[in-house]
């Protein structure tokens, strides 16, 4: 239980965050604070309106590490919760005012690089489309062989996982950047399985998932969903996520291993399992918040699978490498290599790496196989590693 310690602010107004952050500091600069907004409910004593309360487990004296609550509406900036990097005495003038106005602009600025991300993730799987709408006019159906359909099976459920992620942290243009790749990827699903290039079957439960998984997204985002109804969809797409994952990783070296559903099946019953205990209080509370990030990261590793079926796919078969876009490729590259730094500016490990490892080898790979085979020119693959490396060495 913590104990709240109130203290009287010297002033008769209530004092700004940055001269709350400079008063603590001074009572021991070395330690590193939290400014956060107060709870909504108002204090026990009105006198105190103007007060701080310091929480902290063990009273008086303060540790590092603990909590500052002041009676503010706006939270202060995350990047400025780490110790000043001046002495108390030494600290130039104006320096907090400017720490929290490049805060506020680095935001903003990194909020705008995850909009734009929006224009090439429009158009990402766009020429994909156009390509083999032409193949398929033409008769040639063999050419969408060139495109792996579990590759895009992963990333369209990854995409789909990741928008019910995004969409618990109302993050409005990460939302908008996977539903756009659920969609064309999906799009380009239903071009495969008219060339009979993917079963079927699979298709088809594809199409009811996809189609489940907007409509429950978006009424949750606009608090339209039942609570009980969203809890068994993120239950849905962790044990979904934990079939589908280890399934597709088997099959993808399929003919050079035996094919088998072993690894999917064993995936489904733990997944099972684990869900059930976390459900029913089996677990202790690290363990539940254990598999409450399961389904993210779960997301992410699908994500990161689609480009390593693709590349395998084109080594197989590299005489079909021409029904692959390599416009599709860059825009890959560029789309999630724009939301890396808001990635970093969250401190979003997940998504971050997601991001990189998509920008890496979805785009760069598999243009570096197309270069290898001679599908694309030297200056095509070289400008677009230029721009790749010159981007994310700037964001470091």
């Amino acid at each position: 239980m913590m104990t709240p310690l109130a203290i009287r602010s010297p002033t008769t107004r209530p004092l700004p965050a940055t001269t709350t952050t400079s008063y603590f500091q001074r009572l021991k600069p070395s330690t590193r604070y939290h400014i956060l907004p107060f709870p909504s409910h108002p204090p026990n004593n009105p006198s105190t309106c103007n007060s701080f309360h310091l929480h902290n487990n063990n009273n008086f004296p303060l540790h590092k590490h603990q909590t500052i609550h002041s009676h503010r509406s706006n939270p202060i900036p995350g990047a400025l919760e780490s110790d000043l990097p001046y002495p108390e005495d030494q600290q130039p003038q104006g320096l907090e005012k400017k720490i929290s106005s490049e805060a506020v602009e680095w935001d903003s600025l990194t909020a705008k690089f995850a909009a734009s991300a929006n224009i090439p993730f429009l158009l990402l799987q766009l020429p994909q489309i156009l390509l083999n709408a032409q193949n398929l006019m033409a008769g040639n159906n063999s050419a969408l062989l060139a495109v792996s359909w579990l590759g895009m099976l992963t990333g369209l459920l990854g995409n789909l996982s990741l928008l019910s992620y995004f969409a618990k942290k109302r993050e409005k243009e990460a939302i908008l950047v996977q539903t756009l790749g659920v969609i064309s990827i999906y799009v380009v699903i239903a071009q495969l399985a008219m060339a009979q290039a993917m079963p079927f079957y699979h298709y088809l439960v594809t199409s009811i998932v996809v189609v489940a998984g907007l409509i429950l997204n978006f009424l949750n985002y606009f608090n339209l969903l039942n609570e009980g109804i969203w809890l068994f969809w993120e239950d849905f797409i962790t044990v979904g996520g934990l079939t589908v994952l280890p399934q597709v990783m088997w099959s993808t070296f399929v003919p050079y291993i035996p094919n088998s559903i072993l690894p999917g099946a064993l995936a489904f019953v733990m997944a099972v399992a684990v869900v059930i205990m976390a459900r029913t209080g089996k677990l202790s509370k690290e363990g539940i918040q254990f598999v409450g990030s399961i389904s993210g990261w779960t997301a992410t590793l699908l994500f990161m699978w689609m480009p390593v079926s693709q590349m395998w796919t084109s080594y197989l078969n590299p005489e079909n490498i021409k029904g692959l876009s390599a416009i599709s490729m860059l825009l890959g590259m560029i789309g999630n290599g724009l939301m890396i730094p808001r990635a970093l500016y969250i401190r979003d490990l997940m998504w971050f790496t997601g991001a990189t490892w998509a920008s890496f080898l979805y785009g760069w790979g598999n243009l570096i196989c197309m270069y290898c085979l001679k599908s694309i020119s030297k200056e095509f693959f070289w400008a677009a590693t230029l721009g790749l490396f010159v981007w994310t060495g700037g964001n470091e």
